[in-house]
């Protein structure tokens, strides 16, 4: 959360107060590769973590055995470790495209499809398939979430005690809010209909999904 925050905000605080808009070349690198990295890598992490309630009200008496140390430190390992390579990727292929559109972003950070407006670059193949790949990830991870959660109601209802429901969903609640924040934010941002698109919706919802979630998550925990 701090390192997502810290990727945009300081550079559009410091445009603002100097009253400037500009960025250089490898700045606007850094910053995409490093926002990807941090927002795909919270994804991932709030995925192990929807397992981890998974097993901790399913399967209490195997949480030991599923998830010890060693398994923690190979999933948070993979989450970073696949959240590395994925931003690589994507900062790779965005900038290896020609740009011959301006450089006027019209964003308070340098966002992937605003430059991809820029391209001239007549071959998107590369860029497709990109999209393919992360529509698999995340929605793969969206769907094991969402299974997880089924079945994590489903144990809580069987739970005879109301004291024990409660708890139950105590454990889960500060989770499912985060996540409920961060893909509602996400998800509008860039599945929204291009018929309401417009520069200032954009940018409004930019702010919405990479700055609110991560100032709000710790306060929410």
């Amino acid at each position: 959360d701090l390192g997502s925050i810290c990727t945009t905000v300081p550079k559009a605080m410091h445009n603002s107060l100097w009253g400037t808009s500009h960025i250089s070349y490898s700045a606007c690198a850094a910053q995409v590769f490093l926002f990807v990295f941090f927002i795909s890598a919270e994804y991932f992490l709030l995925t192990i973590m929807c397992y981890d309630r998974y097993v901790s009200i399913c399967k209490p008496l195997h949480y030991g055995t599923l998830l010890g140390s060693r398994a923690c430190a190979h999933m948070a390992a993979a989450a970073w470790a696949s959240a590395f390579f994925y931003a690589l990727m994507h900062t790779a292929n965005t900038f290896s495209l020609p740009l011959c559109q301006g450089n006027g972003l019209g964003q308070f950070f340098c966002e992937i499809p605003h430059i991809l407006k820029l391209s001239c670059s007549q071959s998107n193949l590369r860029e497709l398939v990109l999209i393919v790949l992360s529509a698999f990830l995340y929605f793969g991870c969206f769907v094991f979430m969402v299974f997880s959660y089924v079945q994590i109601f489903r144990a809580v209802l069987r739970i005879p005690s109301e004291q024990g429901r409660h708890k139950a969903f105590s454990t889960c609640l500060p989770h499912l809010a985060v996540l409920s924040l961060f893909l509602s934010t996400g998800f509008f941002a860039y599945l929204k209909p291009p018929s309401i698109s417009s520069p200032s919706l954009d940018l409004a919802l930019s702010v919405l999904y990479s700055v609110v979630p991560p100032a709000l998550n710790p306060l929410i925990y």
